[in-house]
């Protein structure tokens, strides 16, 4: 029996499989991207949701007694119990500690503080977890029995110092991603701001009204002015809600802000002017920011032009010119 004719080759790989693996890839995307079109969820109704419970929760502290207050504002939750009980019988749960991770969850935008006892609890048990599997696979099978034993020591180490650390490496990629999309609105906010206050609106007005303007372009900063502005109407301390604006935020701007609140609020200063300036000079260190993202390009681009951009270009060139010397030569 004669083998089946195969069809055309490109350097001895078959161009229909590659054709076909190709489609198969391209009709893959074109489904998931309908997917994903049709699945859009609106991110503001969970941030709504999350405003409305604060709201809530400040009522209930203001109008109820102190047993009631209690009640309303702790929220109990049996896991968290339970994991606290655990640290707390391994003596290895401080309040420091807590309020550290309670900060870094609300400047990650996360609003349950009592998820920073789980933070806690996944410091203790992933280095036990992900090093015990780790060491299993290195010291009691074959699978890395051909790495040298430094090699197979750092990879339990390794192991061991990413589950420690993977909780703290989590929330501080959340928080800076969150404190960029803030720095981008921000000056956009104070010049906002200053509209609102030289129109006669009152700060937590002020806030309100633009948190709902910024709220579908820049929604981390919209969720944190609406909540400053629930905090300014409900708190008794007004300065209490703009240092917890600073504290939600992991931003020098931000506190440079709420410095100028608190000082304006204090000593009756123009709020319009100083903004004003506020807002200027976090305008030029976005242009300057933008303007060092641009001078780095070049020398950024240069790898990529040298490993993807040039060889494919010799080849669009050059590739003709070698297939007619090829068929030249085969001719002769």
């Amino acid at each position: 029996m004669t083998p089946p004719p195969s069809g055309p080759t490109l350097l001895g790989v078959d161009v229909m499989w590659v054709a076909t693996l190709l489609s198969g890839v391209a009709a893959f995307a074109v489904l998931f991207a309908i997917y994903t079109a049709t699945t859009v969820r609106d991110p503001m109704v969970k941030r709504v949701k999350a405003l409305n419970d604060r709201r809530e929760q400040l009522k209930a502290g203001i109008t109820a007694s102190t047993s009631k207050r209690r009640a309303k504002l702790v929220q109990k939750s049996e896991t968290t119990d339970k994991i606290r009980a655990f640290l707390s019988s391994l003596k290895v749960l401080q309040d420091e500690q807590v309020k550290t991770a309670q900060i870094k969850l609300l400047q990650a935008g996360i609003r349950r503080k009592e998820w920073a006892v789980a933070v806690i609890f996944g410091r203790l048990v992933l280095p036990i977890l992900f090093g015990g599997i780790m060491g299993f696979l290195v010291y009691g099978t074959d699978t890395f029995a051909d790495w040298t034993a430094f090699k197979r020591y750092g990879l339990v180490a390794g192991s061991l110092i990413l589950g420690y650390k993977g909780p703290d490496l989590y929330l501080k990629n959340r928080i800076t991603k969150r404190s960029d999309a803030i720095r981008k609105g921000l000056p956009d906010a104070l010049d906002l701001l200053v509209i609102c206050a030289e129109a006669g609106l009152t700060v937590d007005a002020a806030f309100a009204r633009v948190s709902k303007e910024l709220g579908k372009a820049y929604p981390e900063l919209g969720e944190e002015f609406s909540l400053t502005a629930i905090e300014l109407g409900f708190l008794t301390d007004r300065r209490q809600a703009f240092e917890n604006l600073a504290m939600r935020i992991d931003l020098d701007a931000i506190r440079g802000v709420v410095t100028t609140m608190i000082q304006t609020e204090k000593y009756g200063t123009p709020l319009a002017s100083a903004l004003r300036v506020l807002s200027a000079e976090f305008r030029n260190e976005r242009m300057m920011r933008a303007e060092e993202k641009a001078a780095r390009l070049p020398a950024i681009m240069t790898v990529p032009l040298i490993l993807f951009i040039l060889p494919v270009l010799f080849i669009v060139i050059l590739g003709p010119a070698a297939c007619s010397i090829n068929d030249a030569l085969i001719a002769h």
